[in-house]
């Protein structure tokens, strides 16, 4: 059985999803085309295209609990795995993310069919890299949605591991659509101490959780844990674009 199929993926032709999604269960399709696809709850508050970060695809317990909570907060999460995750996946070997633009691409093209599937704005985000990713989409793609769909990410990789110097932020001010920012305040990819140095648009708001890592892992001491800090997370992210899906009816 291969791993997909193990998580009770189904295959799908893109002209069925429309259908499929009036089911609010969740749903697990492989998309001819496309690759990988899992839905969870209705569009109550509003709908997100949901990327993964560079070492676990949309199935990791992390990614899980986080698009569980954001349906619960009456957010559509329609959840993907990159064409590179996918091979990792399904035959078991590691393998680097190939370079941004490639997956900039593919996460563009994902967001071109299913923007498709209802006049609800769909809003884009990720974990680390996943987000990464969705804001340079929005750089690009939606530079000038002003008034439309925003940015949710999870543990943004302001600059990589070590190398605070070597910041992610050249194409931040390109983005005018709003950007919720949810980030660990010990983050090694930008702890609150370095992200407070920067001077970001006034559109990019950055949420701290108390003590998280890059994975919201607090450390024992602070009586806090992982669980408690994603679920934080996704309620502030579903509140943020509660309340631009109201300034914009």
């Amino acid at each position: 059985m291969s791993y997909y199929a193990g998580f009770g993926f189904v295959d799908i032709h893109p002209a069925a999803l429309n259908d499929a999604l009036a089911n609010p269960s969740v749903q697990r399709f492989i998309v001819t085309g496309h690759g990988p696809l899992s839905v969870l709850g209705s569009p109550k508050v509003g709908r997100i295209l949901l990327a993964h970060g560079a070492g676990a695809g949309h199935c990791s317990v992390f990614m899980r609990q986080f698009a569980a909570t954001l349906a619960a907060q009456g957010m559509q999460v329609l959840a993907i795995d990159f064409p590179y995750m996918q091979q990792i996946n399904e035959q078991g070997k590691r393998r680097p993310p190939p370079p941004i633009k490639q997956t900039v691409a593919n996460f563009a093209s994902w967001y071109s069919l299913l923007t498709s599937l209802s006049d609800q704005p769909l809003w884009v985000g990720g974990k680390s890299m996943g987000g990464r990713v969705a804001t340079l989409f929005a750089s690009e793609m939606l530079a000038n949605e002003v008034h439309g769909p925003g940015v949710i990410v999870a543990g943004y990789p302001f600059h990589p591991s070590r190398k605070p110097d070597k910041t992610r932020l050249e194409h931040f001010p390109a983005i005018r659509c709003p950007v919720q920012i949810l980030q660990g305040e010990r983050d090694p990819f930008g702890n609150v101490d370095e992200v407070s140095g920067y001077n970001l648009p006034n559109n990019i708001n950055v949420a701290w959780l108390a003590d998280g890592d890059h994975d919201f892992k607090p450390r024992r001491v602070s009586g806090l844990n992982q669980q408690v800090l994603i679920d934080e997370a996704a309620i502030l992210a579903a509140s943020f674009v509660r309340a631009h899906q109201a300034r914009y009816v």
